[in-house]
């Protein structure tokens, strides 16, 4: 994996703000390059994280009813715009006896989220992620976001949001395990 280059990045933002016809050694943009590396290390912070290492630590509880955490924020950039887009993830499992701590569900869907993203390879990203780590009987997960690509330029829809969802094993076999998961999310979908 490649060393994050700071010196790099200030270097491209001061040809960026030079070609969109700004001075870069003006007082209020003299430390803008240095800001935005420092920002793009944090938000990028995801291609440094191994996603997969963060389930292997779980507990065989025993426990064979559905696992849901609703409501998980993140924030993302998208890789054809790097522009943000950001909302909420609902992620749900069916355990074979093991569960993880619930802060490992929503660290998996920040390592996924900060880095150059689709909405649709997150989801799925997500869900894989934790059927390979729990090796649950299923995992349903539902992503609802606001693209800052679609409401602040081109066809300029604030307050549009994208919903995507991966479900796998008995959450997309079983439409009775489907509609508990969905179930439980409830009024989360309609807004």
């Amino acid at each position: 994996m490649r060393a994050f280059d700071h010196e790099r990045i200030r270097d491209a933002v001061r040809v960026i703000l030079e070609a969109v016809g700004e001075d870069p050694d003006r007082e209020g943009l003299r430390d803008t390059p240095r800001r935005i590396s420092d920002m793009y290390e944090e938000i990028f912070s995801g291609l440094r994280t191994d996603p997969f290492s963060i389930m292997e630590v779980g507990f065989e509880e025993g426990h064979d009813e559905m696992v849901v955490l609703r409501d998980i924020p993140f924030y993302s950039l998208c890789e054809h715009h790097f522009l943000p887009f950001h909302g909420v993830a609902h992620v749900g499992y069916l355990p074979k006896g093991r569960v993880v701590g619930v802060s490992k569900l929503a660290r998996v869907v920040d390592a996924f989220a900060r880095r150059p993203q689709l909405q649709e390879r997150l989801t799925s990203q997500i869900a894989e992620c934790i059927m390979e780590g729990l090796q649950p009987l299923g995992v349903g997960v539902v992503v609802q976001a606001e693209h800052l690509c679609m409401t602040m330029r081109g066809v300029k829809k604030p307050g549009s949001r994208m919903t995507t969802s991966a479900m796998r094993g008995h959450f997309r076999e079983r439409p009775a395990t489907r509609a508990e998961f969905l179930s439980l999310l409830g009024d989360r979908l309609s807004h």
